[in-house]
């Protein structure tokens, strides 16, 4: 670079210097050949040990449009995932709940959702329209312990069975010990599925809740181009075939 030799000019040469020295400091640069990196919480069939799961491939397809190598990796605790892309250990959320910027203020939302999560209930043996919470009163309901969404609505009223993880889940269907059993969609169909289970998914969803990708601020210039590029898969036919072959495709027939 040629240092210019008027004084003026000089000055507002250094002065871009030091700016641009300082955005690296603030927001240094993907190391050489790193992918950025956007975590979950969820499991199949959105992410697989194969990397062919629904938020593998998406995840990598949106930053690839802007030239950006990146993945979706998972970890069995979401608050964890939420620390770490908040503290900039990760670069970004891959899936969450809208205003989870709330809680994670260093968190960027990217403005075009993800998905549609739908909680809905599963049962071994009865078959009625879930049209609200009030529809189960008469079943006895499991679902996992901590989950906020069906914790405050399942208070006085219901018989309700705590259990830790969705194969405790499942299994008090599987020995009825519980006549209905709450839990998201897609991972329910593909547990329902991967077990071989008699589970009969009842519709319409109790709720649906649209899920949004984060990113850490340092990423922030990115939001609205990655938003951008979500909406261009969603125009030219990419998005849709995600949802069929990696979504869709779970749903009992």
């Amino acid at each position: 670079m040629i240092e210019p030799t008027d004084p003026r000019s000089r000055r507002r040469w250094f002065s871009i210097l030091a700016l641009l020295a300082l955005c690296c400091a603030v927001f240094p640069p993907l190391a050489a050949g790193e992918p950025l990196r956007l975590n979950t919480g969820v499991g199949a069939p959105y992410i697989q040990p194969d990397k062919k799961g629904f938020l593998d491939r998406l995840v990598p397809e949106v930053f690839r449009r802007l030239g950006i190598q990146a993945e979706a990796v998972v970890y069995p605790a979401s608050e964890r995932a939420n620390m770490n892309a908040n503290n900039g250990l990760d670069d970004g959320v891959a899936m969450r709940v809208k205003g989870l910027e709330a809680a994670y203020p260093n968190l960027v939302r990217v403005e075009e959702k993800v998905a549609d999560n739908d909680f809905v209930a599963y049962s071994g043996h009865h078959v009625f329209a879930t049209t609200g919470f009030e529809a189960l009163t008469p079943y006895q309901v499991g679902y996992i312990a901590g989950w906020k969404v069906f914790e405050p609505r399942l208070k006085d009223g219901y018989a309700v069975t705590l259990v830790q993880d969705a194969d405790q889940l499942f299994n008090l269907l599987a020995n009825d010990r519980a006549d209905v059993v709450l839990f998201e969609r897609w991972q329910g169909n593909w547990l329902v599925r991967e077990r071989r289970q008699k589970a009969k998914l009842l519709l319409p969803p109790l709720v649906s809740t649209e899920m949004f990708m984060y990113l850490h601020k340092k990423h922030a210039h990115l939001a609205g181009p990655a938003a951008q590029a979500l909406r261009a898969m969603k125009a030219d036919g990419t998005y849709r075939r995600l949802v069929e072959e990696n979504l869709r495709v779970s749903d009992p027939r």
